[in-house]
């Protein structure tokens, strides 16, 4: 029995000892779930604080945002009205211009309409005196009739054959007179004609040379020229193609080039680097880039007043340049500008006397030699006459000049009047004394020869015939030819020479490879 309630006894605190852990758990779950709570309420507070301030953020900046692009739309809508505005002005401008117009035209309507109420009354009025000078005529012609007993037709055919007798007896006795005094008279009628010509024409023999002297403020200016080692001399002579000689000529060097216009853009370029000071590689190419801009300007305004100084209008801007570019031509030693405008103005005089169109005899006598300014190689082989033909053709001169131009030396037939004057008036100026000189002619032909043989080879960027004609300066591009090419270009050209031209003494063909690294700092 005792047994037994100890057993129970046992059981119940075992019962009550599961109760109480049970509760004590409970309690301790109970703290825990507050603590959850309290937790979860502090998270919610933060995300719901951290929300609002991420929410004001991005309120902010689409407001920021919002203002940005209701100022760019403002911006568009302002450049929108502007155009508008202006599209609106020029509409005004346009309606007033046509109104004006329209004004114009009901004037001129009204003008006309009475005009024409003025032919008509008059038309009216001729028809019906016509209508009575026919009867009247008529009338008169049956009274004639039937006074000779002849008919119209008759009475005309009897009188025109009599007048043809008439007429054709008188004729030949005029021509035969004309022929006559014609075989008498015209041989000493074109002298005279040409010797008044002549006389009327002021004239100035040509001086052409290959030399042009610059003259300097002291000497010691040309140490400044010649640069440290020789450095801005030879820039100047690889860029312009002159040969600069430094002697002991009192403040003054020689500029020496068979080409005026290199020697023009040499004494030019000289006088703004000496001018500005700056004298230096760089400076030097710009300089001389910049001058050669400058002369091919100052050739149009040559043509420009050229034309005007000769009376000459409407010829084509290409025409102009090439009249322009005659001051720096030469025919025979004989400036070709100078015997350009001579002729002209000998045509213009000798049509004059013969009764013809002076002005455009004076036009085709300006434009009888432009063919002796090519602009490519390719043109060279042609003859100049055909060539100034070819472009006269193109730049839309009439026919006659044409004809002139191309058979002044006999190429293709004459088939105008004015073709023999320019070709009597071009040899008029090349036969005056001192006018010509064959052999510098020749000695600029066979400088021109040595460069064109230069650039017969693949890689030259420029060639200069220097030292009259004994050396031969030639300008690769260091990308296509190399040093050892450089020496195998030299020997090659020399043996060109040697083979295809004839010159007095020797030739000395000096080959420049020069290389360049250029950067820009920004």
């Amino acid at each position: 029995m005792d047994y037994t309630i100890s057993i129970i006894v046992g059981i119940a605190g075992i019962i009550v000892g599961f109760v109480v852990a049970k509760i004590m758990e409970r309690g301790k779950a109970s703290r825990t779930i507050g603590n959850a709570k309290k937790e979860a309420a502090s998270i919610l507070r933060d995300a719901k604080g951290e929300g609002e301030r991420i929410k004001k953020d991005k309120i902010f900046q689409a407001k920021e945002r919002f203002l940005e692009l209701k100022a760019e739309h403002e911006k568009v809508i302002i450049g929108k009205d502007k155009k508008i505005g202006e599209s609106e002005k020029r509409t005004r401008d346009k309606e007033s211009q046509v109104s004006n117009e329209l004004a114009k035209n009901r004037k001129l309507n009204e003008k006309l309409e009475v005009k024409l109420k003025e032919i008509k009354y008059k038309s009216d009025f001729l028809e019906k005196k016509q209508s009575e000078l026919e009867k009247l005529h008529k009338s008169q012609v049956q009274q004639l009739e039937v006074i000779s007993g002849l008919s119209a037709e008759d009475a005309k055919s009897q009188l025109l054959e009599s007048l043809k007798e008439t007429a054709k007896s008188d004729a030949m006795a005029f021509r035969q007179n004309a022929l006559e005094e014609a075989k008498l008279t015209a041989q000493q009628e074109a002298k005279k004609i040409v010797i008044n010509t002549i006389q009327r024409i002021g004239t100035e023999e040509a001086v052409e040379n290959c030399v042009s002297v610059f003259n300097l403020e002291s000497d010691d200016v040309k140490g400044r020229i010649i640069g440290r080692e020789g450095r801005n001399i030879r820039a100047i002579e690889a860029a312009t193609g002159v040969e600069i000689i430094v002697d002991d000529t009192p403040e003054a060097i020689i500029l020496s080039c068979f080409d005026s216009v290199r020697r023009e853009v040499a004494r030019l370029s000289l006088h703004k680097l000496v001018t500005d000071g700056r004298i230096h590689p760089a400076r030097i190419e710009e300089v001389v880039r910049k001058t050669e801009k400058q002369i091919e300007e100052e050739i149009v305004e040559i043509g420009k007043r050229t034309i005007i100084d000769l009376g000459i209008h409407g010829l084509h801007p290409e025409l102009i340049k090439a009249v322009g570019r005659m001051k720096y031509r030469s025919s025979y030693g004989q400036n070709l500008l100078q015997h350009s405008r001579e002729v002209a103005k000998l045509c213009g005089v000798m049509a004059a006397d013969l009764g013809l169109n002076a002005k455009l005899a004076k036009r085709a006598g300006l434009l009888h030699d432009i063919g002796k300014v090519p602009n490519t190689e390719a043109e060279v082989e042609t003859p100049h006459a055909i060539l100034g033909m070819q472009w006269a053709e193109k730049y839309g001169e009439k026919a006659d000049v044409c004809n002139a131009i191309g058979a002044h030396h006999d190429e293709i037939e004459m088939k105008t009047l004015i073709s023999p004057i320019v070709q009597v008036c071009d040899a008029i100026s090349g036969a005056r004394p001192g006018a010509r000189r064959q052999v510098l002619d020749s000695y600029i032909q066979r400088l021109k020869d040595l460069e064109d043989i230069a650039f017969g080879f693949g890689g030259v960027q420029k060639a200069y015939a220097i030292q009259a004609g004994r050396e031969l300066r030639v300008i690769v591009e260091s990308e296509k030819v190399s040093d050892d090419k450089a020496a195998e270009l030299s020997f090659e050209i020399s043996q060109k020479i040697q083979t295809d031209m004839t010159y007095p003494g020797q030739v000395k063909v000096t080959v420049i490879r020069e290389t360049r690294a250029v950067n820009v700092a920004k």
